[in-house]
């Protein structure tokens, strides 16, 4: 018996045909804690990005889900939204997860963005590396306004210019995308969008 990622439920164990022919996808969280996530598909645009969709709201529920993805580690969370995110990338180009400083990634063991494409098997390019560990969130709005690059290119990237796409968890202040995004149309992308799973 199967339970709950979530919340330690047991998952009811349904026969299906396609489970018979090795084609059904077995469910990781219970309906209760899937119905729990408020979808949001909110559309926002900024100076630098065409535009930015997000997927749900920063609910309760979300928020315990980031805590416990992130924080306690628990990477196997990664696939709680993978048909979501296959949905809404299976179109796009140049996708592009918005990186972990490398410390972080040492300290958390695995970059939660790259993470979440993996388990939705979506290929992507690793075109930026992050130069500042601190999250956003910690910030004021004025420091936030005073913050120097965040990214750069890694070594001998060359950017086509084509439409790409940014991809990550969350979209609080915009603050990360639009740095990400500046990288990018500085060494000639055509245009920028991005995706979040989230929207603050």
């Amino acid at each position: 018996m199967k339970a709950c990622l979530l919340c330690e439920a047991i998952l009811p164990a349904l026969p299906t045909w396609q489970a018979l022919i090795g084609i059904d996808e077995q469910k990781i969280i219970c309906e209760s804690c899937s119905k729990s996530f408020e979808r949001a598909d909110s559309i926002d645009k900024t100076t630098d990005l065409s535009s930015v969709t997000s997927l749900y709201a920063y609910n309760e529920a979300m928020q315990s889900y980031l805590h416990q993805f992130k924080f306690l580690q628990d990477i196997a969370l990664a696939a709680v939204f993978k048909k979501e995110l296959q949905t809404i990338l299976k179109h796009q180009k140049n996708i592009v997860p918005i990186p972990v400083h490398p410390e972080k990634r040492m300290t958390r063991t695995f970059g939660q963005v790259e993470a979440l494409l993996d388990y939705a098997k979506i290929p992507y390019l690793n075109l930026l590396e992050k130069l500042d560990q601190t999250a956003m969130g910690e910030k004021t709005r004025q420091e936030r306004l005073r913050t120097k690059p965040l990214f750069q290119l890694k070594p001998n990237i060359q950017i086509k210019h084509e439409t790409y796409t940014l991809i990550d968890d969350i979209y609080t202040t915009g603050t990360t995308l639009n740095h990400a995004a500046k990288v990018l149309r500085k060494a000639g992308a055509k245009h920028v969008e991005a995706v979040t799973l989230i929207r603050a």
